[in-house]
């Protein structure tokens, strides 16, 4: 096995279902993310965790990411976020994924393919009310829902919206979220009235669950806060999650350097002095940017910086004049903060950085990169 790897501790991520819970009203359901394989982590194995602690639905964004997750024998409901091309349909209706609808041309479409394949597609009805990605105006809500409900093939499963700026504290956006809320709650009103039963109702992303008590409906959406991080640091405080993922690597080279020697591309660092210098078997192609460049990395209970540039397979750390660090001793390049360790880095201190969010830097590691999943009894 490579040294570089990606440790995925589930049960944190048991941990972080357990908290977002305790924020849910009575019998409010979870519907999980697990798209871009479960935004790094490693999709089959989160999902069969996450349904064992309680999870209802998963969420997918591509016809393929469900189809994974069907062959490795999960039966929980799968709704697909993104719209499928025509020549998915088929397979979409063959593994009982619940896609997102938004027009008539595709309801119909469905309809069609499902009644020839006799087959019933439950659907989500999408409502656009602010984040301008995909989804019907509020306008069009009930006729849609009406043409569902008369579609011979199709049954309505949901109604559903995503919210822009959930994760903001700005007042500008506060009021933004409140008016998408109020505008969706509208449109659910008007498809009650028409005699149709809208399904499930679901709204609330990671920011919604932590600041609008009100967006909860029948289900929530939470992605990067069952992974182990707000979705903003300034809602850090409003929840107590853990890092799900851990990626480490190992020490595999120790060479001293002279004064005035240059480390890596472009000869961008110089050592001022006579050190050590450590090679690390993990570079950009593995996930870590090359906006990380001095970076602070744990061996034990000290940080080493990155130094020079960080190459496509590996990296360079400055160990110091008199180093106690041996070859393939282990390297934290992030993890959970803990008793042990409470001056880890996280995906969140790395998106500081490299300018970017923890969704990133997850997503980002590579599959090379093998998952090593521990602590996966679901108590």
């Amino acid at each position: 096995m490579r040294a570089t790897k990606a440790i995925i501790h589930l049960d944190n991520l048991q941990y972080n279902i357990k908290e977002i819970k305790k924020r849910l009203n009575k019998n409010v359901k979870i519907c999980l993310p697990v798209k871009a394989d479960a935004y790094g982590h490693g999709a089959v194995r989160v999902a069969v965790a996450a349904i064992r602690a309680g999870v209802s639905y998963l969420a997918v964004a591509s016809i393929q990411e469900a189809v994974e997750l069907r062959e490795a024998g999960i039966v929980a409901p799968i709704i697909s976020l993104s719209l499928p091309v025509l020549e998915e349909i088929p397979e979409l209706l063959k593994y009982d994924i619940e896609p997102l609808v938004i027009d008539e041309e595709f309801i119909n479409d469905l309809n069609r393919f499902a009644k020839k394949l006799n087959k019933k597609a439950g659907v989500h009805l999408k409502i656009d009310t602010g984040m301008r990605r995909i989804g019907c105006s509020p306008m069009e809500a009930v006729k849609l829902a009406v043409q569902i409900d008369r579609a011979e093939n199709l049954e309505l499963k949901g109604v559903c919206t995503h919210f822009a700026v959930s994760d903001s504290t700005d007042e500008k956006n506060i009021k933004f979220t409140k008016k998408q809320i109020l505008v969706f709650k509208d449109s659910i009103k008007e498809i009650k009235k028409a005699g149709i039963n809208p399904g499930l109702i679901h709204a609330a992303n990671s920011g919604a669950v932590l600041q609008y008590p009100e967006a909860q409906f029948d289900m929530v959406r939470p992605g990067i806060l069952v992974y182990g991080y707000a979705p903003s640091p300034s809602l850090n405080d409003l929840i107590d999650l853990k890092p799900v993922m851990e990626l480490v690597t190992q020490v595999v080279l120790i060479k001293k350097i002279e004064k005035d020697t240059s480390v890596s591309y472009d000869r961008c660092w110089t050592a001022e002095k006579e050190t050590f210098v450590a090679t690390l078997p993990i570079g950009y192609a593995d996930g870590l940017m090359r906006s990380l460049n001095g970076l602070k990395v744990r061996i034990g209970k000290d940080f080493f910086p990155i130094i020079g540039r960080i190459c496509m397979d590996q990296c360079m750390i400055d160990i110091g004049a008199s180093p106690w660090v041996q070859r393939w001793d282990e390297v934290c390049i992030f993890g959970p903060v803990s008793k042990e360790n409470p001056k880890n880095n996280t995906a969140q201190d790395l998106a500081k950085i490299a300018g970017t969010i923890p969704y990133e830097l997850t997503c980002d590691i590579n599959k090379r990169v093998p998952r090593i999943f521990i602590d996966e009894t679901i108590q």
